[in-house]
């Protein structure tokens, strides 16, 4: 199986950047460059292994397809949906964050396989 490419919506991208931004407020420089890697290592596992992520939030949402991977050491989920050509990555979140409700918004399209033939 050939890896899929990452690619990150807009929502995705800041999220992510507000986590570096967090960890460089709060922590330390190491700290930040640890979760840019833990989250590196995440992308190419899950672009490896597209139906690894646990489809709890596909169920909980509603949202057929949607998968999330917990990264190790950071507190954080990335959701993704598989698409023929590429993989979706929709959010980067804290886990302990209102999940559900940061999900839904206007500008969270969801587009599955089904919608993309």
């Amino acid at each position: 199986m050939t890896a899929k490419p990452i690619v990150p919506r807009e929502r995705a991208r800041q999220d992510v950047g507000e986590a570096i931004a967090h960890y460089l407020r709060e922590a330390d420089a190491d700290t930040a460059i640890r979760f840019i890697d833990m989250l590196e290592s995440a992308y190419t596992t899950i672009a490896a292994h597209p139906a690894i992520g646990s489809p709890r939030y596909a169920h909980e949402l509603g949202i057929p397809g949607l998968r999330s991977w917990r990264l190790k050491t950071y507190p954080y989920l990335i959701f993704y949906s598989e698409l023929d050509d590429r993989i979706d990555i929709w959010r980067v979140l804290h886990a302990l964050r209102d999940i559900p409700a940061r999900m839904k918004g206007p500008d969270e399209t969801f587009i599955t396989k089904a919608t993309t033939v």
